[in-house]
């Protein structure tokens, strides 16, 4: 950690005597450097195809930009400038505006075609390729599954600044989905110059075409993006260097923020919240549509009776580790968070209900009493089992209050380990684990965004849950719309909650801590952060 402090400290230094795109101190004046920790050990990887976890999506939207791009909840033309539905809205064309790559190039249709189709390959073995099925292009998911032929695949350069896309069914929200970092676009000789995914991340060979582009990378340290002047918009960049530093410790990184140090925090320790909520108006919380939870690891034999993993759900109190994090979260009692509408007008959480799980301790007798069903009365002869999380003060303290409540509301014990960032997501893939924290923002406005990832077979189902009626509810939510689709996904959390191979424990809330120097920043309604349009204050 210090070297990671001291490396940011040198690049603050050094920074007003870098410029983005050349030039020099005399002609070009000081430059406007922002210095961000993104809260993380550093990305697994900056490829947008191959990228699936969220640091890796704050920078990358910063280096990328899709056909659109999704501020505060507003959808801004961004690669596109416009679009128009067509059959009913089963055709959707883009035009492209005039643009390049940051090495200069034209931007066409066809990178957009090639990066998709590239994206869906069973061979690039994309962990995000089964989103391919929501977005109910034709073929898709076909292709993705390896079932079927990538040139039968409803995605077609028609010229260069022209992109169909042949839809099976209307789906709302699919031009929103266009602002993922899933389908930002690639330029193929970049990703054919290095190994799967390295190249996005060595500067020598990464060519981008969003705001900034990536000037320097040191694996565990952190990175430097510099203004692109080949970006459409780059007269409204108004930053021309951002300083990334790498540092998981939350409190080390607020420490250097107090300092001076940095001028944005995307982790905020636990211990300093309800004091920044109440004192410090540099500190702010959003809401995000997410869940907190814990995976069961339902290949084990420990975990095969639903009484048990319901009484280690009823074992916890959601309001207290809630009330301790002082930030606004909502405790869970479904996987589904507040925000999403119904058909009906209607806020899914609220329609869903609680399922019997209390948000408070009142569920411990209910609990004990499933435990001793299940032959182990107040928790005797359960084996002892890890509970996984990585590195993180928040996750920590968590994982502590659900260590300490199993062992005193039910007798059940475990001990706690944690994992660096990347090494943690591999483990969890892999289920090379008993319980392990799991964390869910959905990547589009639809309940589905959530409950898709326990369809078996998905990249991102931990648990291992196999459930065929689950798998047709969500399959089915996926091709109607209406009543129809709402009445699916009800069904499949309903299903989702008796079973109960994960424990749900809150729904996400934002915390960022951003210096007043820093003008305009702004995310996305699903939380990634955009600093094309920011500004410094010095």
């Amino acid at each position: 950690m210090k070297k990671a402090l001291i490396l940011a400290l040198v690049v603050l230094i050094l920074a007003p005597a870098v410029f983005a795109n050349g030039g020099d101190e005399k002609e070009a004046g000081p430059a406007s450097v922002l210095n961000w920790n993104l809260g993380s050990a550093g990305p697994k990887t900056l490829d947008p195809g191959l990228n699936g976890a969220s640091d890796g999506g704050d920078v990358g939207n910063n280096l990328y930009e899709g056909l659109v791009r999704e501020q505060a909840g507003i959808v801004h033309p961004g690669m596109a400038e416009s679009w128009e539905l067509s059959d009913g809205g089963k055709t959707i064309t883009f035009k492209l505006r005039d643009a390049k790559w940051s090495d200069g190039s034209k931007l066409t249709a066809g990178d957009f075609e090639y990066s998709w189709k590239r994206a869906m390959d069973p061979a690039t073995a994309s962990e995000y390729s089964w989103i391919w099925e929501y977005t109910n292009v034709v073929g898709a998911q076909e292709a993705a599954e390896g079932e079927g032929s990538l040139e039968d695949v409803g995605i077609r350069a028609i010229d260069d600044k022209t992109l169909e896309l042949k839809l099976k069914n209307p789906t709302d929200y699919f031009v929103s989905l266009m602002s993922f970092y899933h389908f930002h676009p690639v330029k193929k000789s970049a990703v054919e110059a290095g190994p799967d995914g390295i190249w996005a991340s060595d500067p020598e060979l990464s060519v981008s075409n969003g705001p900034f582009i990536l000037t320097s990378y040191t694996i565990g340290e952190g990175l430097v993006m510099e203004k692109n002047s080949n970006y459409w918009n780059a007269d409204n960049v108004k930053v021309d260097v951002i300083n990334v530093a790498f540092i998981d410790v939350a409190s080390t990184a607020y420490q250097a923020y107090k300092n001076g140090e940095f001028d944005f925090l995307s982790d905020v320790p636990p211990a300093e919240i309800p004091r920044l909520v109440a004192e410090n108006p540099e500190y702010y919380i959003f809401p995000l549509l997410g869940t907190y939870y814990y995976n069961f690891n339902m290949d084990l034999e420990m975990w095969q009776d639903v009484r048990v993993r319901r009484a280690l759900t009823l074992g916890i109190d959601r309001e207290k580790m809630t009330e301790i994090q002082g930030k606004g979260s909502i405790p869970a009692a479904g996987f589904v968070p507040p925000g999403f509408v119904d058909n009906k007008g209607k806020d899914f959480f609220e329609t869903a209900g609680t399922y019997g799980i209390p948000t408070d301790a009142s569920g411990v007798a209910e609990a004990k009493k499933l435990l001793a069903e299940a032959g182990y009365p107040n928790g005797e002869g359960f084996p002892k089992f890890t509970l996984m999380y990585n590195t993180s003060e928040g996750h920590q303290q968590i994982a502590e209050m659900v260590q300490e409540m199993w062992k005193t509301n039910l007798g059940i014990e475990c001990d706690l380990e944690n994992q660096e960032w990347a090494v943690f997501q591999d483990t969890r893939t892999q289920g090379d684990y008993e319980a392990a924290r799991g964390g869910w923002l959905t990547d589009f406005m639809d309940p589905m965004g959530l409950l898709a990832i326990f369809q078996t077979g998905n990249s991102y189902n931990d648990p291992n849950y196999n459930n065929a009626e689950y798998d047709a509810l969500v399959s089915k939510a996926n091709q109607t719309v209406g009543a129809e689709h709402y009445e699916a996904l009800y069904a499949a959390q309903d299903i989702l909650m008796t079973e109960l191979p994960i424990v749900p424990v809150y729904h996400y809330t934002d915390d960022l801590l951003s210096s007043p120097q820093v003008k305009n920043w702004s995310r996305s309604v699903l939380g990634t952060l955009d600093f094309s349009t920011a500004s410094i204050e010095r």
